[in-house]
């Protein structure tokens, strides 16, 4: 049986199937459920071949906008995880390389994510892991040494053309990795600690907040420990002397943990980024969110890691999204041919006329709007539309209310008597909670974002065909209807990381 609202607002609020089987009593079916339905229910008819649609009370309406209002900030959150503790970790940016719009993405899901869990009653800390060791850096401190204007670029392309510079840059590395040389120790925290500082400037435009800050300097070291005090366990040594472990055995396939060198590979830090993870905030789940790329690898690892603690398995959860692209194709950190989520931050804020939050509004809108395993083609002109299906459409529904409720100089009123048909935005506000329910057991913050764009459009229905400030005495709850429409709005808008800006 299948209970769910129906598209057709004229079909009632609430519609099942259950009826499917007995249409031939149609008539007997509807009559007993009319004299038995409780009070929030109005009417209750049979359509089609047996879908019961359920009509609720003018009533019900009243007393849902009343509960809203009197909710404010606290309406649309649930205690489905009371007493869980989640630990969400995204946008992950390494040192040396550029923040880009593929961060940005991860950014905007992961930060819309924990917000959700967040308003389902989790006591949630955000993390994010930066790769503040590894080749990346060596060819960046190679670029470094060279002078060059783009280091990181520079070195890639070096390490890929240049045997000469290819063995310079794994000396670096493992200069790096030992810290045995005071000019590229120098170097190493010089770009560290710029990188570092410029991502927080990024988080702040971005109104992202990390509880902890995780690096593979770090994770690494305890991951070779904890791989070396295993094998024989759960890894196996490999060719050349590597560490390896045997995915097969779980359906997966070989990863290698250590290189014949002995050096951790990403696979071993996050084994050690797991260790660190645990005994900071014993947690009940901890959500990682990176890119579509890395599935296979995160398949393989969790396995391992529930090998090695096996108080985690079943706590792991990794959650992957597709590539957002400009028109313009790929892009490649190694040719330096990189979009940064500065660059595009710039160039949508000249399409809002310098308007940074209906900037980012747009940006993170275009992100969530759609489900977070799909590629994103980054479409400028649709973004920053006033039109509909765009996060200015909604960030303007919600700031036309403040001069509407400034104009009026009063609160809205339930308790007034109302005599005209239920508008269909009434139809919509009550649902809200539902939908943050489900966007956090389906990690799906795009049921928000369309649930929010058919709210915006039904309070502009309702906007351009009711006098909303009048003498009227019916006016106290169309007022009442605008400021349910702001609560939830804002409150939608927040949960997805959207500002929402009082003016326009």
């Amino acid at each position: 049986m299948l209970v769910e609202h129906p598209s057709d607002l004229s079909h009632g609020d609430y519609s099942t199937n259950a009826g499917i089987k007995y249409a031939d009593k149609k008539e007997q079916i509807i009559e007993y459920l009319n004299k038995h339905k409780p009070k929030e229910i109005e009417k209750i008819d049979m359509a089609g071949p047996g879908f019961i649609n359920f009509h609720l009370s003018k009533e019900f309406f009243k007393q849902s906008i009343g509960e809203i209002i009197k909710e404010g900030s606290e309406f649309g959150k649930n205690t489905k995880l009371k007493g869980q503790k989640i630990m969400v970790e995204h946008t992950q940016p390494n040192p040396f390389k550029e923040f880009h719009i593929g961060h940005l993405m991860n950014n905007a899901i992961g930060e819309a994510v924990a917000r959700i869990v967040k308003a389902s009653g989790a006591e949630v800390k955000t993390a994010t892991y930066h790769g503040d060791v590894g080749l990346h850096v060596a060819k960046a401190i190679w670029g470094m040494q060279k002078g060059e204007k783009d280091p990181y670029p520079a070195g890639a392309k070096a390490y890929e053309d240049d045997e000469k510079a290819k063995a310079e840059i794994v000396e670096i590395n493992q200069k790096v990795y030992d810290k045995s040389d005071k000019q590229i120790n120098d170097l190493y925290e010089a770009g560290r600690n710029k990188s570092l500082e410029y991502f927080e400037f990024l988080y702040k435009k971005l109104n992202s907040h990390f509880d902890y800050h995780f690096y593979e300097s770090e994770a690494g070291e305890k991951g070779k420990k904890i791989v070396s005090d295993n094998v024989g366990k759960v890894f196996d040594e490999g060719e050349g002397g590597s560490v390896i472990f045997k995915g097969e055995k779980f359906g997966l396939h070989t990863r290698v943990f250590l290189n014949s060198e002995g050096i951790p590979t990403y696979e071993a830090k996050e084994v050690g980024l797991a260790e660190i993870k645990k005994e900071i905030f014993h947690y009940d789940q901890s959500i990682t969110i990176t890119g579509n790329e890395q599935d296979g690898f995160f398949k393989v690892v969790e396995v391992a890691i529930g090998e090695v603690f096996g108080e985690l398995k079943g706590k792991l959860k990794h959650l992957s999204h597709g590539q957002l692209r400009l028109p313009t194709g790929k892009m490649s950190s190694r040719t330096g041919d990189v979009i940064t989520a500065e660059s595009l931050i710039e160039t949508v804020k000249e399409k809002t006329k310098g308007d940074e939050d209906i900037a980012i509004g747009a940006i993170k809108y275009m992100i969530l709007r759609q489900s977070i395993g799909n590629d994103i083609i980054f479409d400028i002109e649709k973004s920053v539309s006033t039109e509909g299906d765009s996060g200015v459409y909604l960030q303007y529904a919600y700031a036309r209310t403040t001069s509407l409720l400034e104009k009026a100089n009063k609160k809205g009123d339930v308790s007034q008597t109302y005599v005209r048909e239920t508008h269909p935005i009434e139809k919509i506000l009550y649902r809200f909670p539902e939908l943050v329910e489900r966007a956090c057991a389906e990690y799906a913050p795009n049921y928000i974002t369309t649930y929010l764009t058919e709210l915006a459009g039904a309070f502009n229905n309702f906007y351009a065909h009711e006098q909303v400030i009048s003498d009227d005495p019916e006016s106290g709850y169309r007022l009442a209807i605008v400021e349910a429409f702001r609560t939830v709005m804002k409150n939608g808008l927040t949960i997805l990381g959207i500002p929402t800006p009082e003016r326009m």
